[in-house]
């Protein structure tokens, strides 16, 4: 009596929770992994979307899977129990997609700023490693004139005075031009680590533009340049007075050099209702349209060959002597459109530069003083 009882008792007895799970399990599986292969397969296809698509998939996928296991074990019986299961489900939804979203976008942010910050610091370690390749070369071209020089007067080679006079003036060249040289790394490397203090001040700028052509003027003649100035009423800049002059006086240098004898270099300086413009017109025959947006850069100078066009620094030889020094127009460090454009946005201004006429213009733009 007492066994049949036990009996009874063991087959009227609830299923354990091992037993509901070995019997809902494959409903749940059978309903929710088709669910989740889509959202896969959707994952897969939308990569290209950005990250905010595919945080929003990745919460949303296990959520509708979620629910397809629910009703299927529940057979779509919609019962007090499921109703309020779907109630959480839903609240949960409404909670964590926004909140996924919010994070996807967070995460493509910071994704999208982090490769920009390496993309930026590649191209500045590139920049740096070819700065410091084409200014040693540079550097390298004047010292050897200097050593060979130095090593003619020393042993004897050049003796006749007006020789002499013409070598010490080629070392004093030489090493004037290295002297800027150093000077412009100094000044390039103060506005790349933004160590750049200006002194500012109401500057007149045509009194600018007159100083600088006057400092200009000398070299564009030893060229055969006419050197010409068109100001209209001085437009009046906050800035620093040193460093617009190094502004004008690179541009107009720059004009110089690359503009043949018996043609003309111009600077105009006017203003409008907003801002003062300087613009230096000259004729060198026009920049490729593909290189325009690279004047600016750190030692570009339009041309893969770095050394300058000079003669040979120390003369050439002649039946075993040494005649004098070739005279030519020194090149320029490369620096020089760099430093400019630095300059001038350290006064919130821009420089551009286009085609114009039988050569290109550069132009420079400063607030007007208030």
């Amino acid at each position: 009596m007492l066994a049949l009882t036990a009996t009874t008792a063991a087959a009227t007895a609830p299923p354990t929770v091992l037993t509901e799970i070995v019997h809902v399990a494959p409903y749940a599986v059978a309903f929710s992994l088709p669910v989740a292969l889509a959202g896969s397969a959707a994952l897969h296809k939308l990569r290209r979307r950005g990250l905010a698509t595919s945080t929003t998939v990745l919460v949303l996928t296990p959520l509708v899977a979620t629910l397809a296991g629910v009703l299927g074990v529940s057979g779509f019986m919609f019962t007090p129990i499921l109703t309020t299961t779907l109630v959480i489900c839903l609240l949960v939804a409404l909670v964590t997609v926004p909140t996924g979203v919010l994070l996807g976008r967070s995460l493509a942010r910071r994704s999208v700023w982090e490769r920009d910050a390496r993309a930026r610091e590649r191209t500045a370690e590139a920049a740096r490693r070819e700065l410091v390749a084409w200014v040693s070369h540079d550097l390298r071209t004047p010292l050897s004139g200097i050593r060979a020089m130095s090593e003619a007067l020393a042993d004897g080679v050049v003796s006749r005075p007006d020789e002499v006079n013409a070598y010490a003036h080629k070392i004093t060249g030489e090493a004037n031009r290295l002297s800027r040289m150093v000077d412009d790394l100094f000044e390039l490397s103060r506005i790349a680590a933004g160590a750049l203090r200006l002194s500012l001040s109401t500057v007149d700028l045509a009194e600018i533009v007159d100083e600088a052509v006057a400092a200009e003027r000398p070299m564009a003649e030893r060229k055969g340049v006419r050197l010409r100035t068109h100001a209209a009423t001085g437009p009046t800049v906050l800035g620093s007075s040193p460093e617009l002059a190094r502004i004008v006086r690179n541009l107009i240098s720059n004009a110089v050099r690359h503009t043949p004898e018996r043609t003309s270099v111009m600077v105009h300086v006017g203003s409008d209702d907003a801002e003062a413009w300087v613009f230096v017109d000259d004729a060198c025959g026009g920049i490729p349209e593909a290189e325009l947006t690279r004047v600016f850069e750190v030692a570009f100078r339009g041309s893969q060959a770095r050394s300058p066009q000079e003669g040979p620094p120390a003369g050439d030889l002649d039946g075993g002597r040494r005649t004098g020094p070739t005279a030519a127009q020194p090149a320029g460090s490369g620096l020089g459109l760099a430093i400019a454009r630095g300059l001038v946005e350290a006064h919130r201004g821009r420089i551009e530069a286009c085609n114009h006429g039988p050569g290109c213009r550069f132009e420079v733009r400063l607030p007007l003083a208030a």
